[in-house]
C-alpha cells in the first residue's frame, strides 16, 4: 500500500463527490476499443539489455563531433568550456528549481542577477528578464507584450523571419484575434525584405517582428525598420537566433528595438539534439511590468548587508490571473547558470575575439564554396552563416554529403515547409570548431555531390 495509500472507504468518499458509483463510469467517453485495446508490446527485458538497445539505436547517429559539421538555423556548435559543465553540476545548482523562497535562494538569486545584467548589456537594453524557454517562444511572448502596450492587433512577421519562430508566433496566437500578417521571404534581398516590412506598417499595426542576421544570413538595417515603426506608434520587436553575433554586431536596442528576444544556446549550451534551450528577453524599463517572466533585483538588508530578491513576478501563480502577463511557470534556470558562466569566462574581449573568429572563418569558407561549380553565394553581407543556390534539390545534396561523412547545412525547405521555390537553397553555418580542413572536405564533397 506504499503507493496506494486511500482507502476503500477514501475512494467511496471521492466517488460520491464526483457523484459516480464506480471508477468505471470516470472513464465512460472512452470507446470501449481503446481501452480494452490488445497491444502488442515485447517481454521486458533486463537493465543490460536496454542499455545495449539503446547504444545500438544511438549508434546509427552522426554526431556533430565526429565529422566535419555546418548545421545552423538557429542551433549552433559551439566549444563549451569544461569549467561550465563543472559549475552547472554542482548539487545546488543541479537541483534546484524555481525561487519561491527568494531569501533563501541566494546563490540562485545572484546569478540570475548577473545573468539579466549580461543580456541586457548583449541585448542593448535597459532590462531584461531571467530567461525564458527558447528564443522561438520568446518571439511569441514578445508579440502578446507588444499588443498590450500598445493595445493593437496587428502583427507583422518579417520574411526572415526564422520559419519555427514563425509557426510558434502562429500557434499561440491561433485562438486569439490578433491579425498576424507573415511576409514572403527574400533569400537574396535583404533590402527589398526590409522595405516590404515598412510598407505593411499602419496606423492598426502593434509591432514588427525581424530578425537580424535574418533566417537567410543576411543582415538587416534594424534603424529604418525602428523609425518607420515609431513613427506609427508601432513597436520593434528584434529576434537574433545566433548571440555570439552581439559580440561583432551593434545591438539591437542600440539601433532603435524595443524588445529584444534571442536565442542563448550558443554560449555555454550544447546542441542537445534539440533542447532544452534558453531564451532571452529584454525592453525598455518602460515596459518592464508587462515584460513577462521574473526579474531578479539587488537590495540591502536592515543591518546593510548585499542580498538578493525576486523583484518582479508577474506570472498567474504569483498574481491575480487577469493582471498576469504569461504562464511561464519557471524559467530556463541550469541552462541561463551555463550561458552566464562561459560568457563570464569569455569576458567582453573574449566574446568579440569569438565573434571575430567566427566571421573570418565563414568567410573563408564563402570564398572557397563560391568557386565549386553549381554554387551561388547569395550573401554580401553576413555574421557566420550564409544561404547557398544549388543546382540541384539541396535536401538531397544533404543526404549525399551525409553518406561521405559530413553534415553539410541545413536545407531551408525544412524551415519553410509550405515553400516549394526554396528546394535549390542551403543554409550553411560557420563556428569556431570548424577547421580548414573540414572546409576542404566539404568543398570537395560538394563538388563530387553536384557533378
Amino acid at each position: 500500500m506504499r503507493y496506494l495509500p486511500h482507502t476503500q472507504e477514501d475512494r467511496r468518499e471521492m466517488l460520491a463527490a464526483l457523484g459516480v458509483d464506480h471508477v468505471d463510469a470516470l472513464f465512460e467517453d472512452v470507446p470501449a476499443n481503446a481501452l480494452n485495446a490488445d497491444i502488442d508490446l515485447p517481454d521486458h527485458q533486463s537493465e543490460m539489455q536496454v542499455e545495449r538497445a539503446m547504444a545500438r539505436l544511438a549508434a546509427k547517429n552522426v554526431d556533430a563531433g565526429s565529422v566535419p559539421f555546418f548545421c545552423g538555423a538557429g542551433a549552433y556548435r559551439h566549444h563549451v568550456p569544461a569549467t561550465v559543465d563543472y559549475v552547472i553540476q554542482r548539487g545546488e545548482f543541479l537541483t534546484a528549481y524555481t525561487p519561491y523562497q527568494p531569501e533563501i535562494s541566494q546563490g540562485t538569486l545572484q546569478y540570475l542577477f548577473e545573468f539579466q545584467t549580461q543580456v541586457a548589456t548583449l541585448l542593448g537594453t535597459e532590462v531584461a528578464n531571467a530567461s525564458m524557454w527558447d528564443g522561438s517562444t520568446a518571439t511569441a511572448e514578445a508579440v502578446l507584450m507588444a499588443r498590450r502596450i500598445t493595445r493593437r492587433k496587428k502583427a507583422v512577421m518579417a520574411g526572415g523571419l526564422h520559419g519555427h519562430y514563425a509557426d510558434v508566433v502562429g500557434t499561440v496566437t491561433r485562438f486569439t484575434d490578433d491579425a498576424v500578417t507573415y511576409l514572403e521571404p527574400e533569400p537574396a534581398d535583404p533590402d527589398a525584405e526590409t522595405q516590404a516590412i515598412i510598407d505593411q506598417i499602419d496606423d492598426e499595426t502593434s509591432c514588427v517582428v525581424v530578425q537580424s542576421p535574418n533566417m537567410f544570413g543576411h543582415l538587416l538595417d534594424l534603424k529604418r525598420i525602428a523609425e518607420a515603426a515609431h513613427a506609427k506608434k508601432a513597436l520593434l520587436i528584434a529576434v537574433v537566433t545566433e548571440v555570439v553575433s552581439l559580440g561583432a554586431i551593434t545591438p539591437p536596442g542600440d539601433q532603435g528595438a524595443d524588445i529584444v528576444v534571442a536565442e542563448g544556446q550558443s554560449l555555454g549550451n550544447g546542441l542537445n539534439f534539440g533542447g532544452p534551450y534558453l531564451g532571452l528577453f529584454g525592453t525598455r524599463q518602460k515596459y518592464v511590468r508587462q515584460m513577462p517572466g521574473r526579474v531578479a533585483g539587488e537590495a540591502r538588508d536592515a543591518d546593510g548587508r548585499r542580498g538578493f530578491v525576486l523583484t518582479l513576478s508577474t506570472r498567474e501563480q504569483h498574481i491575480r490571473r487577469e493582471k498576469a502577463t504569461s504562464n511561464i511557470c519557471t524559467n530556463s534556470g541550469l541552462c541561463a547558470l551555463a550561458f552566464t558562466t562561459h560568457l563570464s569566462l569569455l569576458g567582453e574581449v573574449g566574446l568579440r575575439k569569438l565573434a571575430m573568429l567566427n566571421h573570418r572563418k565563414a568567410v573563408e569558407l564563402r570564398d572557397l564554396l563560391a568557386g565549386v561549380p553549381g554554387v551561388e553565394v547569395l550573401n554580401e553581407t553576413f555574421f557566420n552563416e550564409f544561404t547557398l543556390r544549388l543546382r540541384r534539390d539541396a535536401a538531397y545534396i544533404v543526404e549525399a554529403l551525409v553518406e561521405r561523412d559530413v553534415l553539410g547545412g541545413v536545407p531551408v525547405s525544412r524551415l519553410l515547409t509550405k515553400r516549394d521555390d526554396v528546394d535549390e537553397l542551403l543554409l550553411v553555418a560557420v563556428t569556431e570548431t570548424v577547421t580548414r580542413d573540414d572546409m576542404e572536405t566539404l568543398a570537395r564533397e560538394l563538388r563530387e555531390a553536384l557533378a
